[in-house]
């Protein structure tokens, strides 16, 4: 069911500035973010995320739970107003019921499976079933002992509820959605967790975590937990529930007495993370088999309460601008937030070519890039492909747009690389840190030589470049930063 892991985002609301719902979705866009989870089902949200193909999973808050958990009718509705109302173009996968009920509203702990039933009954009778899961994340904390992970167990006192609802999730072919949080778990262990093993850092073999009954070695806390949440499921004789991580991540900033929420260590654990989780190696007990993670979270949300360290769990702050900068390198096209002059923006592999030159018109044309360099004889017209001369142009126009958020989707056939495009001759703008100059010392001339039309994929693009305008004065301060 879950093929292929991939990494997706939390979206929280509580910012004294909240970007708008089509400025999120084109950060999303330009991160290459395709998976996101909402906390709630806002109409704004879903109405901007139309035709983007991103997969949403959209809530049902704890504030609903009571409602929809007592009435079949009321569930009816909800699906009704918050999924069926989007489809087919919203891209809904799945639908979080609550969060952390068993251990944040415990008194609404006897409605939890009834409203699960209740949701899938009515995706049911929508025949949209099979398409969307539903299911509830819970925190890792009602998993007991969960070192070795063999000897885990899910509190005892919430298993007449946590059996059930396994068996729910198993007969509807849906997932375990659970909370991982090294950072609290290593906070909490008053030194007996290693930093580096809370991180994904490097462990000599002498330092890996054994479990004494599987003699399975642990280098880091993240599948430590996830295995601890197999073991406990098996323990009530399921055996058979892919895990979800609905929520993992590491602060970038904290108060006195929460000296290891640096920006150093929340890129530590993010990259780490998102590279453990694509590379498909799945935990010790289960190799190889995928736990697709939500990172916790987009944005700071600077309206929540608590610790200082609450504020600062985003990888971006209110205005788009990142707020460190990821180790991404080899791992992809995946959550490209490098904001440096080492971001590059090019040409995607097996997109449609005539969406490829439609995008290079546009580019060439009403973005205003100087192509000139592309034409025969010059440095850029080899090779003579549609994909290479694309790359250049997007990559002109996102480093011409101080690489701000938004400047690299081209209506999805573009996409952001660490890596260096330039060759041969041929240097790309942002390359060893020179802006559209080349070795011979020419320079970019204006072209005159535009092609662009006004098809439908190019009026597309003066949409695009629309709401990417309307995204500069939020994003004011990153261009700043980057001149």
């Amino acid at each position: 069911m879950l093929a292929g892991a991939f990494i997706g985002v939390n979206i929280g609301t509580a910012l004294s500035s909240m970007p708008s719902p089509t400025q999120v979705v084109a950060l999303l866009k330009s991160q290459q973010i395709r998976h996101i989870r909402l906390y709630d089902a806002d109409p704004a949200m879903l109405a901007a995320l139309a035709n983007s193909n991103i997969h949403v999973t959209v809530s049902v808050p704890n504030e609903q739970l009571l409602a929809v958990g007592q009435s079949n009718a009321t569930a009816a509705n909800w699906v009704s107003r918050n999924v069926l109302a989007h489809l087919p173009a919203v891209n809904i996968s799945s639908v979080a019921v609550g969060s952390e009920i068993l251990t944040s509203l415990p008194n609404a702990a006897p409605v939890l499976l009834p409203a699960l039933r209740f949701i899938h009954s009515a995706l049911v009778a929508a025949n949209l079933d099979l398409q969307i899961k539903v299911s509830t994340p819970h925190s890792s904390s009602i998993i007991l002992d969960s070192f070795p992970p063999s000897q885990a167990f899910f509190n005892r006192s919430w298993e007449p509820v946590i059996a059930p609802i396994l068996k729910f999730l198993q007969s509807t072919d849906s997932y375990f959605m659970l909370n991982v949080y090294p950072y609290y778990d290593y906070m909490q262990s008053n030194g007996v967790v290693p930093l580096d093993y809370a991180l994904f850092r490097p462990l000599p073999p002498n330092k890996e975590a054994v479990d004494s009954n599987t003699l399975l070695h642990y280098t880091n806390v993240f599948d430590a937990v996830v295995d601890a949440s197999y073991f406990a499921m098996a323990y009530l004789n399921v055996t058979n529930l892919p895990v979800i991580v609905m929520e993992s991540g590491w602060p970038h900033k904290g108060d006195s007495n929460e000296p290891d929420a640096t920006v150093d260590n929340a890129n530590t654990y993010n990259s780490n993370l998102i590279r453990h989780v694509l590379n498909n190696t799945g935990t010790p007990k289960h190799p190889g088999m995928a736990v697709s993670t939500y990172i916790y979270e987009l944005y700071d949300e600077d309206q929540r309460p608590g610790a200082m360290s609450e504020q600062f769990w985003g990888l971006f702050n209110g205005d788009g601008v990142p707020d460190y900068t990821l180790h991404l390198t080899g791992s992809g096209l995946v959550l490209a937030n490098d904001t440096t002059n080492q971001t590059y923006c090019i040409a995607k592999d097996g997109v449609d070519e005539k969406m490829l030159q439609a995008a290079l018109d546009w580019a060439c044309g009403p973005g205003k890039v100087e192509c000139s360099v592309l034409q025969q004889g010059q440095l850029c017209y080899d090779p003579d492909t549609v994909g290479s001369h694309a790359s250049y142009a997007f990559n002109a126009y996102y480093h011409k747009m101080g690489m701000s958020a938004g400047s690299c989707y081209f209506n999805g056939v573009a996409a952001i690389t660490t890596t260096d495009p330039s060759h041969d001759a041929c240097k790309f703008p942002g390359s060893n840190g020179k802006n559209g100059t080349f070795e011979n010392g020419t320079t970019l001339a204006p072209s005159s030589n535009s092609t662009a039309g006004s098809s439908g994929a190019q009026r597309q693009y003066y949409e695009g470049a629309a709401e990417i305008i309307q995204l500069m004065g939020a994003l004011l301060l990153l261009t700043m930063l980057l001149v």
